[in-house]
């Protein structure tokens, strides 16, 4: 049988280290290389408002604005409140919808969201946008139980470009899990943990807004945005 034993200088290093993180624990401080998250859970954010410092815009717009609002949902992931897509108000087509934040910068790390599908005729689901510089110009991956896909976009002055696609069939009623690692040119998306896209595109290079996204007269229902900058 072999034996592992740590040296004394070794054994010593790591309490020194282990004491160092301590101190700094209790003193409320975090390594430097330590990067914090920026989460949107929506729970303190005034039922039938927005959270502060977001807009709603569209991309090809046909009619009004879409309304989005902080809405109480039993189902949330995080009770009690989420945010959604209430009312198309008539839009449709290739009308995009977009709720979203321009303080709210993402660069590149990891972007992860909560969706659930509602209402829609004509489309249904949707997910993240990110490096957002205005309404026509953004990263998009979203989900469509209408087709049972989930596709990775671009969108550039207004003309949507596919990156990537896959056939995925769930339960449409259920809450799902959208994340996006993006990192220089390199775009991963995840769909209920499983990795399912890949792409290589340098259209948008800098940081930019982040914000959520529907297509048409999709009604749906967002929760746990957690935007993680490796910069």
């Amino acid at each position: 049988m072999k034996r592992y034993c740590a040296k004394a200088g070794g054994s010593a290093r790591l309490h020194g280290l282990l004491l160092t993180a301590m101190v700094s624990a209790m003193a409320g401080t975090l390594p430097a290389t330590s990067k914090a998250d920026e989460q949107v859970s929506f729970d303190d954010v005034t039922v039938g408002s927005l959270p502060p410092g977001w807009k709603v815009e569209a991309t090809k717009p046909r009619g009004p604005r879409a309304t989005w609002l902080v809405k109480t949902d039993a189902s949330a992931p995080s009770k009690p409140n989420v945010l959604a897509l209430t009312d198309a108000q008539g839009n449709s087509g290739s009308t995009f919808n977009l709720c979203w934040s321009s303080g709210l910068t993402f660069g590149d790390g990891v972007i992860t969201v909560k969706v659930k599908s509602g209402t829609g005729r004509e489309d249904q689901g949707g997910g993240p946008i990110w490096r957002v510089k205005d309404k026509d110009n953004y990263y998009v991956a979203r989900w469509n139980p209408l087709e049972d896909n989930f596709r990775l976009y671009y969108v550039e002055d207004g003309r949507r470009v596919q990156l990537d696609s896959v056939r995925v069939r769930v339960d449409a009623a259920m809450w799902h899990s959208i994340r996006i690692e993006h990192r220089g040119e390199q775009i991963t998306a995840w769909f209920d943990g499983e990795k399912l896209l890949h792409a290589t595109d340098r259209t948008f290079r800098e940081a930019g807004g982040t914000g959520l996204w529907t297509k048409a007269d999709a009604a749906t229902s967002f929760d746990d945005l957690i935007i993680h900058n490796n910069n």
